[in-house]
């Protein structure tokens, strides 16, 4: 069984199902920029990488897009608008997330929340579902210069809790995840479900791959 030392989780994709009020505002933003909505199916594909890259993608129909400048400067602030007023409606944990992270605690880990959504949507969004203080640190996409798939935010995380990389775990959802993760030093657990713009995790080659939070008990061993 592993026993690190600390414990990061994800969080769109791995601990919350985001992607309904995800899709609200991203409809929302085209339908006043005169353009036609993506839709559930398209978004759920571009999700992970941060609201910049969600925004080139709507704006483009494209994984790989590049807005026209001109577009996303008119885009951003209508996007930010709606999904924080929307960020929270629809949007729910994932079965087995919280049975998973109560055994985290009880198990005595370290816990943080590293993500790649901004921290006006992110705190509050943890607030809403009732696990902020399941974790003692949270770095948001804009809480340091550079984010995820940079081992940046994950080796800040073990700077804050005072443990090595290589005692150190990640738990994510997507190829991000795993790069931040491999690049860091660290261990990577990845879920079966999540946002891995349709495909699989497990070409990714992560540690292990789980289809609920609620089998890391399975695979940690506490540390009390």
């Amino acid at each position: 069984m592993l026993r690190p030392e600390m414990v990061l989780c994800d969080l769109d994709g791995t601990l919350v199902d985001s992607v309904p009020d995800l899709t609200h505002s991203i409809d929302a933003m085209l339908a006043r920029l005169g353009r036609q909505p993506c839709g559930e199916s398209a978004v759920r594909t571009w999700v992970g990488n941060g609201v910049e890259r969600l925004l080139h993608r709507a704006l483009t129909g494209r994984l790989d897009g590049e807005a026209d400048p001109a577009d996303y400067q008119r885009a951003y602030p209508v996007f930010v608008e709606l999904y924080g007023e929307h960020a929270c409606n629809h949007s729910a944990l994932y079965p087995g997330v919280r049975a998973g992270l109560d055994f985290l605690q009880r198990a005595g880990y370290a816990l943080g929340c590293v993500t790649n959504k901004p921290a006006q949507f992110t705190e509050p969004l943890l607030r809403h579902l009732g696990i902020r203080d399941c974790f003692g640190l949270v770095v948001s996409g804009d809480s340091l210069p550079r984010k995820k798939p940079d081992p940046l935010p994950l080796l800040h995380a073990a700077a804050h809790f005072g443990v090595t990389p290589a005692g150190s775990l990640m738990i994510g959802d997507s190829l991000s995840d795993v790069r931040a993760a491999r690049a860091a030093g660290f261990g990577i657990i990845c879920t079966s479900y999540g946002y891995n713009h349709g495909l699989d995790i497990r070409d990714a080659q992560p540690d292990a791959v789980i289809d609920s939070l609620a089998e890391l008990q399975d695979l940690l061993a506490p540390l009390a």
